[in-house]
Parts: C-alpha cells; sequence; structure tokens
C-alpha cells in the first residue's frame, strides 16, 4: 500500500493529525477525507469517502477514526469491496492482513493512544494478505470465485 485514504470524526481529528505526520513521515502519500473540524458530525460520511475511494482503486487501503472504530467499520463494510477491521492492537491488525485481506483499519480515538495507533498502523501496513487457504475464506465473505454460501 502506499496511498491511503483516511478519515475521521471530531472525536478522532486529533489522533487523525498524529497518523497522518506519521504516514508521510514513512513515506505513503495521504488522501484526507474529512472531517478537518472539531465541531460534532456524523461517522458514516467520511467512512463512505474512504471506502469508495478504496474500492474505487483511488486509494490502496484506507484508515478511520471514530470514538471506538466499531461505527466506522460497521459504515465501511456496507460498501462492495471493503474488508474493514476494528483493532486495538497491532497483532490483530497484522494478522486481519495477513488472513483477511483487509483493506481499510479502524481504531478508537477513545480506546488507543497516538503511539498505540501508530504501532497498529505499522502492523497492518507492514503485513500482506498470505492467499493460499485464506483466499476461499475472503471469496467467502466477497461472494467472488470459490464462494461457499454463508450460514443463516
Amino acid at each position: 500500500m502506499q496511498t491511503l485514504a483516511i478519515g475521521c470524526d471530531h472525536v478522532g481529528l486529533s489522533l487523525k493529525a498524529a497518523i497522518v505526520a506519521h504516514l508521510i513521515e514513512n513515506g505513503f502519500t495521504v488522501m484526507d477525507k474529512g472531517t478537518t473540524s472539531a465541531t460534532r458530525t456524523d461517522y458514516p460520511h467520511y467512512a463512505r469517502a474512504v471506502s469508495l475511494a478504496v474500492a474505487s482503486g483511488e486509494a490502496d487501503g484506507g484508515i478511520l477514526i471514530c470514538g471506538t472504530g466499531v461505527g466506522m467499520a460497521i459504515a465501511a463494510n456496507k460498501v462492495a469491496g471493503i474488508r474493514a477491521v476494528v483493532c486495538s492492537e497491532p497483532y490483530s491488525a497484522q494478522l486481519s492482513r495477513q488472513h483477511n485481506d483487509s483493506n481499510i483499519l479502524a481504531f478508537g480515538a477513545r480506546v488507543v493512544g497516538d503511539a498505540l495507533a501508530k504501532m497498529i498502523v505499522d502492523g497492518w501496513l507492514g503485513a500482506t494478505f498470505e492467499g493460499g487457504r485464506h483466499q476461499a475464506r475472503v471469496d467467502a465473505i466477497s461472494g467472488g470465485p470459490g464462494n461457499t454460501e454463508m450460514a443463516s
């Protein structure tokens, strides 16, 4: 991943600034999809903007930040082709890329601080999808080749 779309609501604004600086410092191109204000706002708008950038190929991956990351991930996963995960530690972030080919990472500004958020981002960005036995599972999630009917 070289180009990342990032978005947040008002709660995640400060943490987003720290993550953007960290990404730029490490050579990534960052597309800021908002918000840019501390005025209360609704996270689904920013989750959608980041998700559409990723789904269209405009961005290679995305990062979303709200209070917990949960709402952002739920909203992002409504966009076809998105596999958004909420992670509060680096190990799950790494495995979400390796085993689930996640393309959007979400976390909460009320859950993790700047240093831990950077470690989570680094774990996620440092991992690559392993394919193999994991591909059939990703296909089942996505409805692609090898899709097996999901349990009701």
